[in-house]
Order: C-alpha cells, then sequence, then structure tokens
C-alpha cells in the first residue's frame, strides 16, 4: 500500500502594512518568489509575470486609496465629494444658505400743510400718511430695496406729542408756519420680491416638497392656501408652535413696541438649500388633513390585532406608513392651491454706498384720517428717501468649505437653556422689537434652590437706567419659557439702580489754568465711569478714579476724595429712588451695592464736583 503525504504549504506571514502601488508590489513579488519558484522565474516588468504583478498591485492600490476616502469622508471637516458634505451639513443643523441680502436705514421725508392746534402750529394730522411695509425703493446702482415695517408719520408718545421729527418749512408774512417738513426712519432690506402660486392635487403625499425657481432666497415672507390659512416655517417639522409679534397698546409701548405671543403651527414647513443649485425648497408635514387624527402621538395599542379566541396565528403585512399620518409632523398640503411670496438675491454689490439709495420705485401709502385731497398730493408730489449710512450685510453666496467650517459650531448649539450662558444668550438675542433689554445678571435664589433669579435693566428713551418694563418682563417670560428645562424655574426682578457723585479736590501746579485743569480731570472721569462700563453687581472701584485724577497732567496731589449718592430729585434732576450707604459698603477700596444692583453716574456734568488749590 503506498501512502500519500499530504503537502500543507504553510501561510505566508502578512503584515497587511501595504498602502501604495509598490509596497504592494513588492510583496506580490517576494510571495511568488517563495511559494511559486518553479512556475515563473521571469518578473521584469515587459514579461507576462510582470504584468500579473502589475495588475494585481493596481487592484490593490484601488481598493486601499477608496478605503482610506471613504473612511476621510466620515469626518465632516474633512469630507470633500459634495454629497457627504451636504449629509454633514444637515446631519448638523447647519442653516444651508445663498447670497445673504443687504440691510439699510432709510429716510423718508416730505412736506405737508400746518395746522392751528391749542394756540399753537403743527402738521396736518389729517394728511400724515403710512408708508407701508414692501415699498420698494432703488439705489443708483439699480439695487432694490424693500422697507420691512410700516412706518406710521401720525405716531404720539403718551402725551400727544408727534414722534417723528418736523420743521418749519415756510411761513407767511406774520411768519405764521405754512409748511413742515416732516422725516422718519425706516430698515429696508434688499432683494427682490416674486409671489410663486402652485396647485397641489388632492392626494396625501408626506413630506410633500415644492421648489421655488429663483436663486439665493433669503426669506419666505408667507405661505398662504386657497382657502386663506397661513403655513408657518419652523426650524424642523417637530417643532409645533412658532412666536407671533401684536402691537403693544400698553402705556410702556414706547420701549416695548411689540408683544410677543405662542401661536399653534398645525400646518408649518421647513426650508431646505441647495448649495449647489442655490435653489430652495419647501417641505411640508407628514399629517394628512382629511384624516381624524385626535392623538399627538399615534397609540401603538391600536394597532394590536385581536385573535378572537385563537391560539395561534399567521405572519402578516403592515405598511409603516399608516404611522406618518399623525398630525405630529404637521398638516401636508393637499387639494389646494400654494400662494409663496419671497425675497431673493443678495450679494457684496448690494452693500451700496451712503446717498445712494434715493428713488421711489413702488411707493405705498395709506391715509388713515379724513384726508383732505390737496394736502395729500402735496405729501406724495413731495414725498422723498435717502440713506444717511450706506448698505450693509450683503455677501456672496457661501461655497461648500465656507459651511463646512460652521459644522463644530452648530453641533455645539443647542435649542434649550441649561446653563447660566445659556439663558444670557437667549435673552441678549431676543429681537428688539420685543424689548430691548440693557444689562441681564442671573443669580441664586436664597429661598428657593430649585430656582434661579434674574436680574434686568433696561434704557430709557433718553438713555439712562430705567427699570425693565412689565411688557418685557412678559415677552422674556413666554420667550424663555420655550427653551427652559421644564425642572427649572427663573424668577424675574428688577435691578436697582445706585445713582452716586464724585467730589474730589486737587493741588495743581502753580501758573496753569485751575478752570482748565479741572475741566480735563471731569472729563476724564465722566469718560471713564460712562453706564456702559458698568454690569449688574459690579463693584465700583474707587483706586480707579482716583488713578485718573492723579494721573493728570499737573496735578500734584489729591487732597479729598468723596464717592456720595444721588437718589430722589436734585434740582430738578431725577435720580433713582434707592440709595446706597456709601461708607457702609466699602470694603478694600470697592463700594458693594447689593445683589442686584447698578451703580450710574447719571448726570457727570452735575455730579461730577471738582476743585483746585
Amino acid at each position: 500500500m503506498i501512502k500519500v503525504k499530504n503537502k500543507i504549504r504553510k501561510a505566508a506571514n502578512r503584515t497587511y502594512l501595504a498602502k501604495d502601488f509598490e509596497a504592494f508590489r513588492s510583496e506580490l513579488l517576494e510571495h511568488a518568489r517563495i511559494f511559486f519558484p518553479d512556475k515563473i522565474q521571469d518578473f521584469s516588468e515587459p514579461s507576462v509575470g510582470g504584468l500579473f504583478l502589475d495588475m494585481a498591485a493596481a487592484v490593490g492600490d484601488s481598493l486601499s486609496y477608496y478605503l482610506d476616502h471613504q473612511f476621510r469622508e466620515l469626518d465632516p471637516q474633512l469630507a470633500v465629494e459634495p454629497s457627504n458634505i451636504k449629509t454633514h451639513l444637515r446631519n448638523a443643523g447647519v442653516k444651508i444658505f445663498g447670497a445673504a441680502p443687504a440691510t439699510v436705514t432709510v429716510k423718508f421725508t416730505f412736506d405737508v400743510n400746518a395746522q392751528l392746534f391749542a394756540g399753537g402750529y403743527r402738521p396736518d394730522l389729517n394728511n400724515l400718511p403710512v408708508v407701508l411695509s414692501g415699498t420698494k425703493i432703488k439705489s443708483l446702482e439699480g439695487v432694490i430695496f424693500s422697507t420691512v415695517d410700516d412706518l406710521d408719520f401720525a405716531e404720539r408718545d403718551l402725551i400727544g406729542n408727534l414722534v417723528h421729527q418736523y420743521v418749519v418749512k415756510t411761513v407767511d408774512t406774520n411768519n405764521i408756519p405754512l409748511i413742515y417738513t416732516m422725516s422718519a426712519v425706516v430698515d429696508a432690506v434688499s432683494g427682490e420680491q416674486a409671489t410663486e402660486t402652485f396647485t397641489i392635487p388632492d392626494t396625501h403625499v408626506p413630506f410633500r416638497e415644492i421648489s421655488l425657481s429663483n436663486e439665493n432666497v433669503s426669506t419666505v415672507i408667507s405661505v398662504k392656501d386657497s382657502g386663506g390659512e397661513d403655513y408657518y416655517e419652523v426650524k424642523s417639522l417637530t417643532q409645533d408652535s412658532v412666536f407671533s409679534s401684536l402691537k403693544n397698546d400698553f402705556p410702556d409701548y414706547e420701549l416695548v413696541p411689540r408683544m410677543l405671543e405662542i401661536i399653534p403651527a398645525p400646518k408649518r414647513f421647513i426650508t431646505k438649500h441647495d448649495p449647489t443649485t442655490r435653489l430652495t425648497t419647501l417641505q411640508f408635514g407628514s399629517g394628512d388633513a382629511e384624516t381624524l387624527d385626535n392623538d399627538i402621538i399615534p397609540d401603538p395599542s391600536d394597532l394590536a390585532l385581536p385573535l378572537y379566541g385563537k391560539t395561534n396565528f399567521s405572519r402578516f403585512t403592515i405598511d409603516p406608513n399608516s404611522l406618518l399620518q399623525t398630525h405630529t409632523l404637521g398638516i401636508a398640503p393637499r387639494g389646494t392651491t400654494l400662494t409663496i411670496m419671497y425675497r431673493y438675491g443678495g450679494g457684496l454689490a448690494h452693500n451700496v454706498a451712503s446717498d445712494s439709495i434715493n428713488e421711489l420705485e413702488d411707493l405705498i401709502l395709506e391715509f388713515r384720517q379724513t384726508v383732505n385731497p390737496g394736502g395729500a398730493l402735496r405729501v406724495r408730489q413731495t414725498m422723498a428717501v435717502n440713506n444717511d449710512s450706506p448698505a450693509a450685510g450683503g455677501s456672496a453666496p457661501p461655497t461648500l468649505s465656507d459651511l463646512q467650517q460652521l459644522i463644530p459650531a452648530a453641533r455645539l448649539s443647542q435649542d434649550r437653556v441649561v446653563t447660566k450662558e445659556d439663558l444670557l444668550a437667549r435673552l441678549y438675542t431676543m429681537p428688539a422689537q420685543f424689548g430691548r433689554i440693557y444689562r441681564a445678571a442671573v443669580g441664586r435664589n436664597p429661598i428657593n434652590p430649585l430656582s434661579s433669579i434674574l436680574f434686568l435693566v433696561s434704557l430709557d428713551r433718553s438713555g439712562a437706567l430705567v427699570a425693565a418694563p412689565d411688557s418685557l418682563k412678559k415677552n422674556i417670560s413666554t420667550y424663555l419659557n420655550e427653551f427652559r428645562l421644564i425642572s427649572d424655574a427663573v424668577d424675574i426682578l428688577d435691578t436697582r439702580v445706585i445713582n452716586f457723585g464724585v467730589r474730589y479736590t486737587v493741588i495743581v501746579a502753580q501758573n496753569v489754568n485751575k478752570i482748565q485743569i479741572l475741566k480735563q480731570i471731569n472729563n476724564a472721569l465722566a469718560a471713564a465711569l460712562r453706564r456702559k462700563y458698568f454690569q449688574i453687581n459690579q463693584p465700583l472701584v474707587v483706586d480707579d478714579i482716583t488713578n485718573i485724577i492723579i494721573n493728570t497732567d499737573f496735578v500734584v496731589s489729591l487732597t479729598r476724595l468723596q464717592i456720595f449718592p444721588r437718589a430722589g430729585t436734585v434740582e430738578d434732576r431725577e435720580y433713582s429712588s434707592f440709595t446706597l450707604p456709601i461708607e457702609d459698603n466699602t470694603k478694600n477700596g470697592m463700594i458693594f451695592g447689593p445683589a442686584g444692583s447698578i451703580f450710574e453716574m447719571k448726570f457727570p456734568s452735575d455730579d461730577i464736583i471738582g476743585s483746585a488749590l
């Protein structure tokens, strides 16, 4: 019997370190010479053996390259393929946008007849128009701007005086005003405005998408269906409510023009901008408006199958799309016509210079009083517009590389308030029309450890510190309630304003003008003690005041320095009602106010008192 011995070749020790063509070819050549020495001897480039090695090495090199490339594409900062970059942008929540429009403040002026009132003269209120939002104006370069708010020239303050400026233009022989020139400013934004209509068939399509025809859409102004109902733009389709603004009818409307409220948004959409084509797509929700969906989320128990006494059942099929008909993600339009109004266009060319916007392209006026035809005609014929400052904010469309740099910041951002910094960031970014916060600070609540105290202070029309209006606090409460955690509580309190003055005595060099030296010191102190340099709960450092005084030229020494409080009414000047005992609250050269207080030098020309020896 002949025994055949199985010859099992030992596996080669592979390193798997080859990455490029030469490394692959070198390993393949070594493998061939070790295990196939009697098959092919010639592995030179022109030979068949060299051909086999080159082909195998080329395949390995290609696979290695694409493996590294695909792994690289997983990193949002290293990806280079446009489709992968778009995916990273979408996953990170980066808001993709096109060319940005420019914004500018424009001044409207016109002539109006004078009116006798209460023994004096003023512009005829019946002939004061409202320049409606959407009024189009044009620059010398042909760039179109549109006003974003209504400009009511008949607006009056609490005591009945006109808010906007007016000056006498012409008078008669008795110096009685005949014509006034009125002026007021309003914000405008560049770009063309377009309206498109889309007929939606009467079939339910979840997450229906509609693409707009113009590039670089900056704002979707409105979306209405044929029934007159609005569709609201949201950040994501899970957002079922939006902020809305109403005119503030309370006495503090001068500081808080608009009230903030939350309204439901069952019909909503999101916008998606393609950075390659520059086109914008509107995506609607998945709910079917014709189905009765009383549940916020479908009840999974409704899908359970009754067995009716059976002890077994066969496999069955289900339609997962039936779960998408819930209204949780909004209602998809069907059987209607959508009218979409939007603004598009922008770029660096829209940053026009000052005094270049002076043409009325489409003036939209409305007279809300019993108007005099002749006076109204004068208003229309003399209406003019101009921009005292240049337009700014216009920029070219960002490239994919530019958007790619926004991914880390987008991943760190959040739609909730967790830390103190989150709370302050939300407050300072609230739109100004709902009230402007000058300073805010967050502190611990000594009574309730589960809540925080938010101190607020605002500015009045003169620029002085004043307690935040009640309407502003209501707006803040409504605004923050959408972002706070369910277990958090915030108590909003007024900041106590501490008005103070400075009295000093210095010895100056001989043969110098003492009055001039005192004026220099007072100006330096007034500049250093401006209210913009103070924060809530910030102490007043006495040494800073001392250094300013003694470092003034020709000041030899400081013999007296006193910080004293100002409160109530002093020589017809109104100060804060709160007073602080300065000496009792001075420690280590610093004056500390109580928690939730801020220092203010309200009237520097009267509150800085100096004398020279």
